[in-house]
């Protein structure tokens, strides 16, 4: 078994990182789904889809949680969520370097897989250094 991915995102990013994250491995390792934000949806009705989703996810090990802007209604979203599933961790901040983390140790226990996507995430943003310019 694995640990279930769930994004939940403004439209159209979680698809967009599913997708390139996809791409890298050539397929798709774990169970995987994004909750896409309308800004005008019905927060209700958008929590019953994450619910939905969350529990096709969750084959016996949870399910992570990717949001993306902490405070904004897809994190809220995933808040509500925590409050209703024990066996759930968010992560909010997503980037590509943590999907792709999370995809790649979804083998691992949830809590393991959620320190290594937020180690990917953290780790992936830095100050590229500049390229040495030869004269």
């Amino acid at each position: 078994m694995s640990v279930g991915l769930l994004l939940i995102t403004h439209h159209p990013l979680g698809a967009d990182l599913l997708r390139v994250a996809t791409g890298i491995f050539g397929t798709c390792p774990t169970r995987v789904e994004a909750l896409e934000v309308e800004n005008d949806a019905p927060c209700d009705l958008m929590l019953a889809q994450a619910e939905q989703m969350a529990g096709r996810l969750d084959a016996g090990d949870g399910v992570l949680v990717l949001t993306d802007i902490y405070g904004a209604t897809p994190a809220r979203l995933a808040g509500a969520l925590l409050a209703r599933r024990p066996h759930l961790r968010v992560l909010a901040g997503v980037n590509l370097p943590m999907v792709v983390r999370a995809l790649n140790y979804a083998a691992l226990e949830l809590d393991v897989v959620t320190e290594k996507a937020l180690a990917g995430g953290r780790d992936g943003v830095c100050i590229c250094p500049e390229p040495d310019v030869e004269e």
